[in-house]
């Protein structure tokens, strides 16, 4: 693996686009250069570093941070923090959080509500049980409410947000309008306080909410209502500003019912049988893959459902269900790998709305590449089988912590 070449395509596109605020912070800084009168200019700005304040620091030392260290500090301070220290009202967001972190779609509920708040106003994100996400305040949280959580339990979630409104009286509660849990919340929670949501809302406008109505073919306009069950890509998702994200807390604990509803906990499902277009992690073959044994132990392993590119299907190697296309099944995973798939602009389209794509090929300049948010240029089966070995030993590795 430390052959392997990893490349940033995200990194590459900000350092390309000249436009974007974190532009100047991805240019190489040169230090010293050669003037036209053949004099050696040094670059004074260039000494010292930028601190987790924000404040420029030299080390006199002579042990400053090195350049991709120094580099990753100054595009975290080039993003402004925005405060707001004594809030008009609120605007209230309940994402999903599944797998414990944020998705696109919440991230763009985010983008929605900061775009509610405007200057004076604050997003407070409610959230459910425990999570994974460290990325609250680059997100667009201002405050951040934990709420205990355990399984399924909508009635006691509702009881929380209720007490949540009692108490910050939120001028508009935004949700993900999504099947991961989203959509249930909001409408139960709606029933709870008397509210009408507006759903599936794809924008808001001057004081206005267009959402999808009539099978998805007509837009219903209506005045921008309390409660909001937002579509993805309602809005841009927060990227230029990061947000404090202060921890906030119920002055009252939230008194527990007896529940209609008893969670069983989760059950254990075959990726095999789970449907290409609900299937949240799927490892996809392509023309790249010549070792198609090795690609199905891999998805064994790791828990992923098949898929493959039309070229791959077409040669035999997957069933035509397994085909990933604008031909075959739009997939919509949290973590899509495409093995040895160049990109062809079909099988792009129908993987466009997977929110983390993971690319192993050997050419660094196809499509597939370009779209990824993580790209490994490299052997298939060399990946693959360094991919295993890696599996085992973290599985060995648990077993020996736990006995």
């Amino acid at each position: 693996m430390s052959d392997v070449l990893r490349r940033d395509p995200r990194a590459e596109w900000i350092a390309r686009n000249r436009l974007h605020p974190l532009h100047a912070a991805l240019q190489p800084r040169l230090e010293r250069w050669m003037g036209p009168n053949g004099v050696l200019r040094k670059n004074v700005h260039g000494v010292g570093f930028i601190g987790p304040q924000g404040l420029k620091r030299i080390d006199r030392s002579g042990g400053q941070q090195g350049g991709s260290t120094r580099r990753a500090v100054s595009v975290q301070a080039q993003r402004p923090l925005h405060q707001v220290p004594s809030p008009a009202f609120y605007i209230a967001v309940v994402p999903d959080l599944p797998g414990g972190r944020l998705s696109a779609h919440d991230r763009d509920v985010l983008g929605l509500a900061h775009v509610l708040a405007g200057s004076e106003g604050a997003v407070l994100a409610v959230v459910f049980g425990e999570h994974k996400e460290r990325a609250f305040a680059e997100a667009g949280v201002d405050r951040l409410l934990m709420l205990d959580h355990q399984g399924y339990a909508p009635e006691q979630q509702v009881l929380g947000l209720q007490a949540v409104d009692n108490q910050f009286s939120p001028r508009h509660w935004v949700l993900p309008d999504s099947r991961e849990g989203g959509g249930e919340r909001g409408r139960r929670f709606a029933a709870r306080i008397g509210e009408r949501p507006a759903t599936r809302v794809w924008q808001v406008k001057n004081g206005l909410c267009i959402g999808r109505a009539g099978a998805g073919v007509q837009d219903l306009q209506q005045p921008v209502p309390r409660l909001i069950l937002a579509a993805a890509e309602c809005a841009d998702a927060v990227s230029e500003t990061r947000h404090e994200a202060l921890a906030v807390e119920l002055s009252t604990p939230v008194v527990a019912n007896v529940p209609r509803i008893q969670d069983l906990g989760p059950v254990e499902v075959d990726p095999s049988v789970i449907p290409m277009a609900e299937a949240p992690f799927i490892l996809s073959g392509g023309n790249g893959v010549k070792d198609w044994g090795l690609f199905h132990r891999t998805a064994a392993a790791l828990g992923a459902t098949e898929g493959a590119s039309r070229v791959a299907v077409d040669a035999g190697f997957m069933a035509r269900e397994r085909q990933v296309g604008a031909s075959g099944t739009w997939v919509t995973a949290r973590v899509y790998v495409a093995v040895g798939i160049s990109g062809a602009i079909q099988h792009l389209q129908g993987m466009g709305a997977c929110d983390k794509v993971v690319a192993i090929n050997l050419d660094p300049a196809c499509d597939m590449i370009k779209r990824a948010d993580l790209s490994v240029i490299g052997d298939a089966a060399l990946v693959l089988e360094a991919l295993l070995a890696a599996v085992d030993k973290w599985r060995q590795d648990n077993v020996r912590d736990a006995a």
